[in-house]
């Protein structure tokens, strides 16, 4: 709030909490600064503001409460009206990467369905809590927090040394602190490394089907994103253009078809990008959680040439809300990558580093991957025994014993899109292959299991039998129709 002028400052003042009340910007009961705190602020008389709540209490917009104060009506709330679109002599528009862009309304992230099979979401019931919340108290104590300056924008030293024996042993990266940069995700990770090698009009090559954020990010910073079809061995490199800067791939758990990229196909890729100096980034998202089989080493540990970006995160196994991830850049981009860092946001947060180092040092992360890979190994046997028997004539399962989901393709004529909007309709919440890809081709269905209880599992997979019986029968009544 502020006055103009002298004259009718009592007026001034009630004209301004008015506006704000029936704009909604002052909510019903929502208490009006004390009179003379509010006098102090605007530099006038005590008298002149209680004229003002008089005349706010006369109208009925404000109401007087013994040893309380002012407060702002509840029935106010039906005389609202939609604040006035402010003037300008220009409009304001946004650059054009961001036009196309579309964020989740804000259902998407709150209304979970009952049966919830969409991918990529751990399940947050089995969290220790107990553990977390007690790690967290301890860097927020004063001797943790320290001088309370900023921090290295690369992270906690210690946090760093821990990520890098952390994924030494689980994923046979070999790096050390001195490549490790602490991100809020990997969405960022990917945005740092952008920042730093791009160029608008470059070209990047992602997979495709892909995450449709990796799209969009690289989008969003003036690159020229091209999909790249991928077959049973993973990315087909015979297919990256020849103008191609990065390429970003999910080797060893595509997603979100799910196979992993084969040995051969690696060495192909790696020779191909040191051929035309083209960086690879290595998304390695959730393979803590594997199955069966034996994993193939990571593009990082089998690249003699240092052009592979590594990145991972820990929100597959841990909390998504805790966004904390990592990139292990070669030591030639680590200081450009860290000043990015530095100007984007200075530094990830400081107490959540230091409980995740704890956490990891007194052997809690390593025992909670152990427990929920038990848990989702379960849940993953399960659904694929389902739907390789009684799915057997509607879905044909994409071999995958890593991870949080497991993809299916669709029988010719079943439209996957319409039976996964049937199965939400049902109370199933799963997402058609179509929902990842850039342009047309061959439709399926993606089965997560992080999400749902396994006492649940053979309920939803019943639901969404249905539905697909559904879909067959629609089909052959329109093919019926046109014979």
């Amino acid at each position: 709030m502020s006055l103009t002028g002298r004259g009718d400052l009592g007026g001034q003042i009630y004209r301004q909490i008015k506006d704000a009340v029936l704009d909604g910007r002052l909510a019903p009961g929502q208490p009006l600064p004390p009179s003379r705190e509010l006098a102090r602020r605007l530099a006038v008389s005590r008298n002149t503001v209680t004229g003002a709540y008089d005349r706010l209490v006369a109208d009925g917009l404000a109401e007087s409460r013994v040893g309380a104060g002012i407060f702002v009506r509840a029935m106010v709330a039906r005389q609202r009206r939609r604040p006035a679109a402010p003037t300008s002599v220009a409009v304001v528009h946004p650059s054009p990467s961001w036009v196309d862009i579309r964020v989740p309304t804000p259902g998407f992230f709150t209304d979970a369905p009952p049966y919830d099979l969409r991918p990529g979401i751990p399940d947050v019931r089995l969290f220790p809590y107990e553990a977390w919340r007690r790690l967290t108290s301890q860097a927020f104590r004063a001797s943790s927090i320290g001088t309370g300056m900023p921090i290295d924008p690369a992270g906690l030293p210690a946090l760093r040394a821990a990520i890098a024996r952390h994924i030494g042993v689980s994923r046979a990266v070999r790096v050390t602190a001195d490549n490790i940069i602490i991100t809020q995700g990997i969405q960022q990770a990917l945005d740092l490394v952008g920042r730093v090698l791009l160029r608008p009009g470059d070209c990047v090559a992602i997979e495709n089907p892909c995450y449709p954020l990796v799209r969009e990010l690289f989008r969003s910073l003036g690159a020229d994103v091209v999909g790249v079809d991928v077959d049973s061995e993973g990315l087909r490199v015979d297919l990256l253009p020849d103008r191609t800067r990065i390429v970003y791939v999910t080797p060893s758990h595509q997603f979100p078809l799910g196979m992993p990229m084969s040995a051969q196909r690696r060495r192909a890729l790696l020779e191909w990008a040191s051929s035309r100096d083209v960086v690879v980034i290595e998304d390695d998202y959730d393979t803590e959680f594997r199955y069966g089989g034996r994993p193939l080493e990571p593009l990082h540990s089998i690249d003699p040439a240092g052009r592979v970006i590594y990145v991972g995160t820990f929100s597959k196994v841990m909390l998504p809300v805790l966004r904390i991830g990592f990139v292990a850049a070669p030591a030639p981009l680590f200081a450009a990558l860290r000043a990015a860092k530095y100007v984007t946001d200075w530094h990830s947060p400081q107490p959540a580093q230091a409980a995740l180092l704890g956490f990891i040092e007194e052997g809690m992360l390593a025992k909670h991957i152990r427990r929920m890979r038990r848990e989702y190994q379960a849940r993953h046997d399960r659904i694929v025994e389902l739907l390789t028997t009684r799915f057997a004539d509607l879905l044909t399962v994409i071999p995958s014993a890593v991870g949080l989901h497991v993809s299916a393709w669709t029988q010719p004529g079943v439209d996957a899109a319409a039976v996964a909007a049937h199965a939400r309709a049902d109370g199933v919440g799963i997402f058609p292959i179509s929902r990842y890809r850039m342009g047309d081709g061959p439709d399926g269905l993606i089965v997560g299991y992080g999400a749902i209880a396994a006492t649940d599992v053979d309920h939803a997979l019943d639901l969404l039998h249905t539905a697909l019986e559904r879909n067959r029968a629609t089909a052959q009544r329109s093919r019926d129709c046109h014979a």
